[in-house]
């Protein structure tokens, strides 16, 4: 369980960074709160709480989790749910851009 806890932390530090870039800039960004969801575009402030809390949920489950784990795995563990995220999501957003224009 200790794995899953660290490739979720490793998912949310990597989805944090989408969510609050485009909170910091002012722009819309899409967020599981629009319509249609993950497609539709949420206000500034909304991605700027939602990287707020996929910020502060990683951090906390990585320091929770990762001294209870050999650091080598864990941060590999993290490593790979940064990885899995980022390319999903890279994914995702490049075919909901293309759609929309």
């Amino acid at each position: 369980m200790t794995y899953v806890m660290l490739f979720l932390a490793g998912a949310l530090l990597c989805n944090c960074i989408p969510h609050l870039a485009a909170g910091l800039r002012g722009e819309p960004f899409p967020t599981p709160f629009a319509k249609p969801r993950g497609r539709g575009k949420s206000p500034p402030l909304v991605n700027f709480a939602w990287g707020s809390a996929n910020l502060f949920g990683g951090v906390a489950l990585a320091a929770w989790r990762l001294p209870t784990v050999d650091c080598r795995i864990g941060a590999a563990v993290a490593a790979l749910g940064w990885l899995a995220i980022g390319v999903h999501l890279a994914l995702h957003f490049g075919a909901v851009r293309a759609k929309n224009g």
